[in-house]
């Protein structure tokens, strides 16, 4: 086994994608991006949908660019990982060259209020939970099957990163941590729940075998091989949930940190060894999702950072013109403490895109509270809004499982708003230890990695070499 191995991570989030080249081994860790390309919500006729072949062409284009740059020594493996809970339908006699059934839905898109109702009609969410151990989120698959259209001439479901790998290698599984947030999976087997699938009326056949994080997919394509450096590129199923790549990548520096992945979403928890499944922990909304080797992702969705791009997009469309970001952060920083004002991050109302700014203002004036005048007020009255749900998810999740936190690490995009990770540790009272940047990507690569025999051991094991070659950057809480 060579020293050093070449791999290459599809991240894909729900407002950017990047292909990542990655050069391993026992004492190396160095990244090198191929590609960035955006990502977004298509807003047609009968909903908001993702670009998935847009998707598919601009991961490939970055695979060639990665094989490319590997040189000679050639690429030892492929991981894919993305958002969770969204699909592709798939039909089609051979398993190896079934057709996609129309763009898959984005999360966002309204449809699954019925769907909703429709499923805890069957199974009341307090049930739901005891078997499933998830958060309720509208958006779940389980509730997005509910107003399905196509589920009669579907013969294969698969989530993003799934869909994806099928389309590389045509081969069909369901990794484990991105089937977890389905609803669909039992908390306590890992597998199928055969009876819910069944009493919420779908097909079992319509989802493919579940397989861990490490396990091989396949190789590419022989079509792919031209464009692949002559070769069939082997694919390895990695943390797919790229929240479970992320909390991988996280070098927590104690048993007792908590982690924030922070992006669209900010996912704030604790990673566990069993699961929390009681009465507090469902009133809480906190869920139990998979991770990488068995552990519990033991969290709750916070609002992120898409409040503040959604009012950036907004601003650019009524002004006409880019909004510098950078500039926005400092004079934010500058608006005294007694001018902030905070609101609820979680209010159903920021879900879907729009004009955040005016919501904002909506919502401060039903609670009698003063909107912020400006621009620099309303990003900073963000920005410590974001940051108070974050300390209030610590606070429970603390409370909830029992132990006791020292740390806070934020990873991922947030992780470069020192505004935010200030915000963040003088509310929660911690220090928050930021990056690095590219988590998911590097937890996607080191799962690789060792899945290749190139570095060994159990999760701290691979933290160890993250915090050897990453340094991040501390904020201490202040009075």
């Amino acid at each position: 086994m060579a020293e050093k191995t070449l791999h290459a991570a599809v991240d894909l989030g729900a407002s950017s994608g990047r292909v990542v080249l990655g050069r391993i081994g026992p004492d190396a860790l160095e990244l090198r991006q191929t590609a960035r390309f955006p990502n977004g919500a298509v807003n047609l006729p009968d909903g908001l949908h993702w670009n998935l072949v847009g998707l598919y062409e601009h991961s490939l284009n970055g695979l060639t660019a990665a094989v490319r740059q590997a040189g000679d020594s050639g690429l030892t493996s492929v991981g894919i990982d993305s958002w969770a809970v969204d699909y592709g339908l798939l039909a089609g006699p051979d398993p190896s060259r079934m057709r996609l059934l129309g763009t898959p839905f984005h999360y966002r898109d309204e449809r699954t209020v019925q769907g909703v109702e429709r499923t805890h009609a069957v199974t009341p969410f307090a049930e739901l939970y005891a078997r499933n151990g998830l958060q309720f989120l509208p958006f779940n698959t389980l509730y997005q099957l509910a107003v399905e259209e196509q589920l009669e001439v579907t013969r294969r479901l698969l989530l993003i990163p799934d869909l994806l790998g099928y389309f590389l290698t045509g081969e069909q599984r369901t990794e484990a941590t991105n089937a977890s947030t389905t609803g669909l999976l039992n908390i306590q087997t890992g597998q199928w729940d055969a009876e819910l699938i069944q009493r919420l009326g779908l097909d079992a056949e319509l989802f493919a075998p579940v397989a861990a994080a490490g396990a091989a997919l396949g190789r590419t394509r022989q079509e792919l091989a031209p464009q692949l450096g002559g070769r069939r590129i082997p694919v390895t199923l990695v943390g797919s949930h790229d929240t479970a790549s992320a909390v991988v990548g996280t070098p927590l520096s104690t048993p007792n940190s908590a982690y924030i992945s922070c992006g669209t979403w900010g996912l704030a928890g604790l990673e566990l060894g069993e699961p929390v499944v009681t009465e507090a922990s469902r009133k809480a909304n906190f869920t139990n999702e998979g991770g990488v080797d068995g552990r519990v992702r033991f969290l709750t969705n916070v609002m992120g950072t898409w409040l503040l791009s959604e009012t950036l997009r907004a601003w650019e469309q009524q002004t006409g013109h880019a909004q510098d970001l950078p500039a926005l952060l400092r004079a934010a920083g500058e608006v005294p403490a007694s001018d902030v004002v905070t609101f609820d991050v979680q209010d159903p109302r920021f879900v879907p895109p729009g004009d955040m700014a005016a919501r904002i203002a909506e919502l401060c004036a039903e609670q009698q509270k003063p909107v912020p005048p400006a621009k620099p007020e309303m990003v900073r009255s963000i920005i410590e809004s974001i940051a108070t749900g974050f300390a209030q998810a610590m606070k429970s999740a603390a409370q909830l499982s029992g132990k006791p936190l020292d740390a806070v690490h934020m990873v991922g995009g947030g992780s470069l708003n020192a505004l935010l990770c200030q915000a963040t540790a003088d509310r929660s009272g911690l220090p928050v230890l930021a990056g690095p940047v590219e988590a998911t990507a590097i937890g996607n690569l080191l799962v690789q990695a060792r899945a290749a025999g190139t570095i060994t051991g159990e999760l701290e094991d691979l933290r160890e070499l993250i915090t050897f070659t990453c340094q991040p950057t501390t904020y201490q809480p202040r009075h």
